[in-house]
């Protein structure tokens, strides 16, 4: 079984590549028992929505400038 350390390691490659089935049920099983990766898991998730609104608002600031 996974331990925090590579769960959270595992959450953050998850960002960047497809895990394999087997990081990915790994990483599911530790996550359903570990309250704390469970919500690392979450937080990652809320600072990407965040980023990729913001990047879309800097890109719309960016076009209406021109005009």
């Amino acid at each position: 079984m996974l331990n925090c350390q590579e769960v959270t390691r595992l959450l953050s490659e998850s960002q960047e590549r497809k895990l394999t089935l087997n990081e990915q049920m790994s990483l599911k099983m530790h996550v359903m028992m570990c309250s704390g990766c469970r919500n690392f898991g979450k937080q990652m998730h809320t600072l990407r929505q965040a980023a990729r609104a913001y990047a879309k608002g800097e890109d719309e600031l960016a076009d209406n400038s021109d005009e």
